[in-house]
C-alpha cells in the first residue's frame, strides 16, 4: 500500500455501506480456491487480511450471513443488506479478530496488489500469475512470508485472544 493516505476507504454498490481501513492489512491473498470461484462468480477472490478493530464503518450497517466453507468451519460473510454485496469476511480460523477486505470493494482497489497467490492448484487455466508475485499451490505457512510488522501485529491479536 503506498503512503498518499494512512487509510483507504470501501463500500458497497449501493454506497448504503461506507468503511474505512485505518492502516495497511497484514497481507494480501488472491485466492483461486474452488470455493472463492464459486462465491465471488470469478476466478479467484482478492482479500486483505486486517484486525478487525482497524476497520471502521463508518456509514449504515452490514448483514452477518453465515455460509459453509471448504474447511468445514464455515465463515461470516458481512454484506450490504440492500444491494447484497460481500464487503467482508470472517473465518473460522480467525473469528472475529481479522476481517478480510474484498479488495474490490475499495474505492481505489489498485493499491492493494496481492502479496501472495493460494490454491493455485485450481485456478483457471488461463489466468497468468506474475513471476514476482509468490504462488503456493494450496495454503503457506505465515511465519514464512508476512512482513515482521504483520507477524507482530498478529502475535498481539493471539495475546488478546489468549487472554479472554
Amino acid at each position: 500500500m503506498s503512503t498518499e493516505s494512512k487509510f483507504l476507504d470501501g463500500g458497497c454498490t449501493c454506497r448504503f455501506v461506507r468503511y474505512r481501513m485505518t492502516t495497511k492489512p497484514l497481507f494480501v491473498h488472491c485466492c483461486h480456491c474452488r470455493w472463492c470461484q464459486r462465491e465471488t462468480g470469478a476466478s479467484f477472490a482478492l482479500n486483505a487480511l486486517i484486525e478487525a478493530d482497524r476497520v471502521q464503518l463508518l456509514q449504515g450497517e452490514v448483514e452477518v450471513i453465515n455460509t459453509p466453507s471448504n474447511s468445514g468451519k464455515g465463515q461470516k460473510i458481512s454484506r450490504c443488506p440492500r444491494c447484497r454485496i460481500a464487503v467482508w469476511s470472517n473465518y473460522a480460523g480467525a473469528g472475529d479478530a481479522i476481517r478480510f477486505i474484498r479488495v474490490g470493494t475499495l474505492d481505489e482497489p489498485d493499491r492493494l496488489p496481492p502479496d501472495i497467490h493460494i490454491f493455485t492448484a485450481s485456478k483457471q487455466p488461463w489466468v497468468v500469475l506474475l513471476h514476482d508475485i509468490p504462488a503456493v499451490p494450496e495454503y503457506y505457512k505465515s511465519f514464512e512470508l508476512w512482513p515482521k510488522e504483520s507477524l507482530e501485529r498478529r502475535a498481539i491479536l493471539q495475546g488478546k485472544s489468549q487472554k479472554q
